[in-house]
């Protein structure tokens, strides 16, 4: 542990389920993890007081991952309180399970504006802050790569728009020393998605390894992406899914 000791850390829609493990992991490692939330302000505090407990660092601010002028003001804000900013972890996203014909534009401009506007717009502040050595890690899905099932067309049109983003901007920032990375899980335990849920016997037969993953298993990559040890990964997507994809 204390691989990330000294750094500071941003992460979008951290109240909750792999949001809030990523929180705890990257604290857990030693970073002073700064976090949004939009309307779970109860939880937000508990992750962060519990954070503190265990002698990491957090803090909660509320935010609206939608709205890209709040992104970019909340990155300049962390960066300048701390004098830095070494990570920034995109994870807010929303997602509606209806048909095409039911998915309103309404439905669609949210969707794309959480899930991919907001990646854009933290990126393009935190580029005025990174280091070399920097870190701009995006959580994405399964579904950027394969689509096994109705309803989440604009939600997959917004993940599978973050693998080209993600390129873009690792060809941008590599020059500078920053990697940019996508973590594309499958489906995880969250409260959101549970594995007791009623899309539970409809995914598991699609799995390799018939279960469900744990947040704390993508924020294990998500803290592997910004150690040392990835330093030459960049500019790729990586599955973390149970075999879905395979």
């Amino acid at each position: 542990m204390g691989n990330l000791q000294g750094k500071v850390a941003l992460v979008t829609g951290g109240s909750r389920g792999i949001g809030a493990a990523i929180v705890r992991r990257l604290a857990r490692e030693g970073a002073t993890v700064a976090f949004t939330y939009v309307s779970s302000e109860e939880p937000a505090r508990r992750i962060a007081e519990a954070v503190e407990r265990a002698g990491g660092r957090a803090r909660a601010y509320r935010v609206d991952s939608a709205d890209p002028v709040a992104v970019e003001r909340i990155v300049d804000e962390v960066a300048a309180e701390h004098g830095r900013l070494d990570f920034l972890v995109s994870n807010a996203g929303v997602a509606t399970l209806k048909p095409v014909e039911e998915t309103t534009l309404e439905d669609f401009d949210r969707i794309v504006a959480t899930n991919l506007r907001s990646v854009f717009a933290g990126a393009r502040a935190a580029a005025r802050h990174l280091r070399a050595g920097g870190r701009i890690i995006t959580i994405g899905s399964a579904h950027d790569e394969r689509v096994p099932f109705a309803g989440i067309s604009a939600y997959a049109a917004s993940k599978a728009a973050l693998v080209g983003l993600t390129k873009g901007l690792a060809r941008d920032l590599g020059p500078r020393g920053i990697s940019v990375t996508l973590v594309s899980p499958g489906p995880i335990d969250t409260d959101m998605n549970p594995a007791s849920g009623p899309l539970a016997s409809t995914v598991l037969p699609m799995l390799a390894l018939p279960r469900y993953g744990t947040g704390d298993e993508v924020a294990g990559l998500v803290a592997y992406l910004a150690s040392d040890e990835s330093a030459f990964v960049t500019g790729v997507s990586l599955a973390i899914d149970g075999g879905i994809t395979a």
